[in-house]
């Protein structure tokens, strides 16, 4: 003899958790072309030309420059990409992930 949870008066209320952003960052070298990094930006993360070369200009002059902010698996996933193309062009590019 079981009591349905409507019997008992209770509520259940379910909270659905935002997921934690993450920006990926590339970071400047000094051997890294920068049509390649213009390439990488646009396909890996979708940027127009215009959007690719504002953001690489900024690793160029600044360091480092924001890719974009994902969700942590969206961000590690576009991150190792990066890298993987670089190192199958043998450029030492470096790309990494952090809280936003």
């Amino acid at each position: 003899m079981g009591c349905a949870k409507e019997d008992l008066g209770i509520q259940t209320k379910i909270r659905t958790k935002i997921p934690s952003m993450y920006k990926v960052l590339l970071l400047n070298d000094d051997y890294t072309p920068m049509d390649f990094v213009v390439h990488i930006l646009q396909d890996v993360f979708a940027k127009t030309a215009q959007e690719a070369t504002e953001i690489m200009l900024a690793v160029h002059r600044s360091g480092v420059g924001v890719c974009g902010i994902y969700t942590l698996e969206v961000a590690e996933t576009k991150a190792a990409m990066v890298i993987e193309k670089a190192r199958r062009r043998q450029y030492p590019l470096q790309c990494e992930i952090e809280k936003a």
